[in-house]
Formats: C-alpha cells, sequence, structure tokens
C-alpha cells in the first residue's frame, strides 16, 4: 500500500520490553534478592533475549517516579507518629565505604546511603537532604554551651546577627571572618549548632520530636529528646564475660534485677500513670546504684544510671518501644541484600537500591504485596493506593488505638 502505519502502545511498554519483565526484574532483586548475573541466567533460561545492560537499566534508570513516592513515604512516616528509630550499617559504593542510614517506625523502613555518618549527615538525612541551612539564635548558644565551647570564642560569635538564615557559603564566611584561626573541632561544633537550631525553627519539613537509638554520639543533640535501647545497653554486661566464680554469680544476679525491671516498663506502657512512673523512677536509681564488688560490673552500673534520662524516655512517652529492633531489622535487609550484591557501581544505582528498599520493606510492613503494587507502578495503572497515603490513613488508627497523644 505504500504506507507505514503506528500503533499506539500499551500503557507501561516503553524501550524493548513490557511492564511484566520490568516488574519481575525489579522484584527479583528488591525482594528476592537475586544478583543482576542470576537474573540474566534465570530470564535467558526462559528464552527472553535480553542483555545485563538492560537489566541493569531496567533496574537503576528513569526511576524518578519512585524516588517521588520514596519522598512521599518518608515524609508521611515521619508525620505518622511522634517518634522516630534509627541506626546505621556499613555499604559500600564503587569499592568505597559508605554508611547506609536506617530511619523507620511500625509504618515505614527509608534507606538513605551516605558517605559520612557524623552529626551534620544525620541532619541531612532527617531533612530528606534539603539545602543545608544555619541559624545563630538561643538555642545555638545553648548547644555551645553543651558542648563546652571557650568563652573567648562564644564572646565573638555574640556578635554575629541573630535568627538569619544562613547558607552554608555564608556561614562559612561569617567564620572566616570573625574566627579566621579557628581550631577544626570547635568550627565542626558551630555548624551543627547553628544547623541544628535552624533545623528546629524550619515548617516546610516535619521535624522529629524524638529519637529512638542506641546512644551512638552522632545521633545525640539532634531532636528534644532522646530514646536509648535498652536491649543494646545489657549488650554491654553480656561483654563482661567474668572468669571468677562469685563474679558470674553477681553478674547473674544482677542480670535477673534488670530484666525484671524491663518487665515492669512493659506492664507500665499497657497502664501508665503519674503514680507508677515515680515509683519505676525510684526503683531505676536503687537497682543501678547496686554495689557489687565487681569492678567491671559496678563500672557499668554507674555508666546507665549517668543515662537515666534516655532510658526512662518510655515514663514520658508510653508509646515508644523499649527496644530498638524495628530499625535493626530494617538495617539486616540492607545486610542481606550486601551479601548478594557486595556494592553498587554509581550514585544512580546507590539511590535506586535505596529506594526500592524502602518500597520493599515498608510495603511489607503495610501488608501490601510489592510485586503487584510495582507492576503497577510500571504498568502505569495507579490502581493501587500509594504508600504513603496508606501511612496517613494509618495514622489516625495508630495514634487513637496504639498510642497516646505525643
Amino acid at each position: 500500500m505504500g504506507k507505514t502505519y503506528i500503533g499506539k502502545l500499551p500503557l507501561g511498554y516503553e524501550g524493548d520490553f513490557g511492564p511484566k519483565i520490568k516488574a519481575l526484574t525489579m522484584i527479583l532483586q528488591n525482594v528476592a534478592n537475586v544478583s543482576e548475573p542470576k537474573i540474566l541466567e534465570l530470564l535467558t533460561n526462559f528464552e527472553v533475549n535480553i542483555s545485563a545492560g538492560t537489566i541493569s537499566n531496567i533496574l537503576i534508570k528513569n526511576k524518578e517516579m519512585f524516588h517521588k513516592e520514596k519522598d512521599e513515604i518518608y515524609k508521611a512516616g515521619l508525620e505518622s507518629t511522634c517518634y522516630q528509630q534509627i541506626d546505621d550499617t556499613g555499604a559500600r559504593v564503587n569499592g568505597e565505604n559508605y554508611f547506609t542510614q536506617i530511619i523507620c517506625n511500625p509504618l515505614y523502613t527509608a534507606y538513605f546511603t551516605t558517605e559520612r555518618k557524623d552529626r551534620l549527615t544525620i541532619l541531612d538525612v532527617l531533612r530528606n537532604f534539603r539545602e543545608r541551612s544555619f541559624c545563630f539564635n538561643d538555642e545555638t548558644f545553648n548547644l555551645l554551651k553543651k558542648f563546652n565551647m571557650p568563652k573567648e570564642i562564644m564572646a565573638v560569635i555574640k556578635k554575629i546577627d541573630k535568627d538569619k538564615d544562613l547558607t552554608e557559603v555564608e556561614i562559612e564566611n561569617l567564620l572566616n571572618k570573625y574566627l579566621p584561626k579557628i581550631g577544626k573541632i570547635h568550627k565542626t561544633r558551630i555548624l551543627e549548632s547553628t544547623a541544628i537550631a535552624s533545623y528546629h525553627k524550619k515548617v516546610e519539613f516535619p521535624i522529629v520530636e524524638l529519637l529512638l537509638c542506641d546512644g551512638a554520639p552522632q545521633f545525640k543533640i539532634l531532636t528534644d529528646n532522646l530514646a536509648l535501647c535498652w536491649l543494646h545497653d545489657n549488650r554491654h554486661y553480656k561483654k563482661l564475660n567474668p572468669i571468677i566464680p562469685c563474679n558470674i554469680k553477681k553478674l547473674e544476679d544482677f542480670q535477673v534485677e534488670f530484666w525484671d525491671y524491663y518487665r515492669k516498663l512493659l506492664d507500665y506502657k499497657k497502664s501508665p500513670s503519674e503514680k507508677k512512673a515515680l515509683k519505676l523512677s525510684e526503683k531505676f536509681d536503687k537497682i543501678f546504684s547496686i554495689e557489687t564488688g565487681y569492678d567491671k560490673l559496678d563500672e557499668r552500673i554507674s555508666k546507665t544510671k549517668f543515662k537515666k534520662v534516655e532510658m526512662l524516655m518510655v515514663l514520658k512517652y508510653p508509646e515508644i518501644p523499649l527496644h530498638n529492633n524495628e530499625s535493626e531489622l530494617g538495617a539486616r535487609a540492607k545486610v542481606r541484600r550486601r551479601d548478594v550484591s557486595l556494592q553498587t557501581k554509581t550514585k544512580e544505582g546507590t539511590k535506586a537500591s535505596d529506594t526500592f528498599l524502602t518500597i520493599v520493606q515498608t510495603a511489607k510492613k503495610l501488608k501490601v504485596n510489592a510485586y503487584k503494587y510495582i507492576f503497577d507502578r510500571v504498568s502505569k495503572r495507579y490502581e493501587f493506593p500509594s504508600l504513603a497515603n496508606i501511612i496517613k490513613a494509618k495514622k489516625i488508627n495508630i495514634r487513637g488505638r496504639i498510642y497516646a497523644p505525643c
């Protein structure tokens, strides 16, 4: 007929393959934890004519839609409870050691792989990598006092204009102008303090009120309240490993006291009251003032007592867990991925890995079929509600049924 006819492809058919192959490839890696070479082997055995490069492109290229979903999940998750749990684990990116930060609560788990794990980086994660902002105000000065900033530096800092939002370049210029010879540690503490103060005054992104963690220093001071994991604290006692029989007995006896008190805290969570909180606070002082005569154990006990406020945050917020298992389980999913695929090669691949870990682990918590969800998005049907909207819907039920108001 001398004519060319062009038919319109169904939704989801871009490139050489349709949504079923694409969704299957994504689910094999991100749910079944299958490596790219094994995905290639499986598909070629089913006579799918596909290359290793195409599989890689399916997994990491043009994933803006999924990255946006991750951002929405994270924001909805931060808004869903007054507390968040956090932990980190190692990661490899193109032969370099990185760190994956895991932030979660009962409704979601989000992953962020970063080059560092210092306090400013954790703050970047809490702000979802919005542009860094700094501010000198009363909170800044209070934080600097906690950091034991020298008086002569504090006197200079007080000359700087207060309550003004500064970019990273602007604060660097200010410090070079007013404190040109400042040491690296003091400069870092100033940057951390001003960044935290700025974070707490912003309203365009949810601010975390309470952080539950294992006590690593980079997680401290970022939020108004900090809660520590009881299970993690008990691991320090397990490391004592005494040899003398009397010391073994002293450790065993104290462990009985420790876990008996832990169970009392669990009971308190079921029916909290001011009277019970006061009794438990007094009981804590009594238990963690014990002197056994076993020096290492006594030293460990005094360290726990020093962390009383953080250990007993549950008395103020009965809705928070006593342990950080939620984020540690999230870290385990990342470790299993690392066992199969040692590393990601590019920033794009690293971002895609974090995004799909977030979507799959959140879908599991929300009891959403991950394959059907991913296929729905790849095929562009959009019949499934977004995970973020499911989190928002559950937030009301959780606060009313499980959690006391914050």
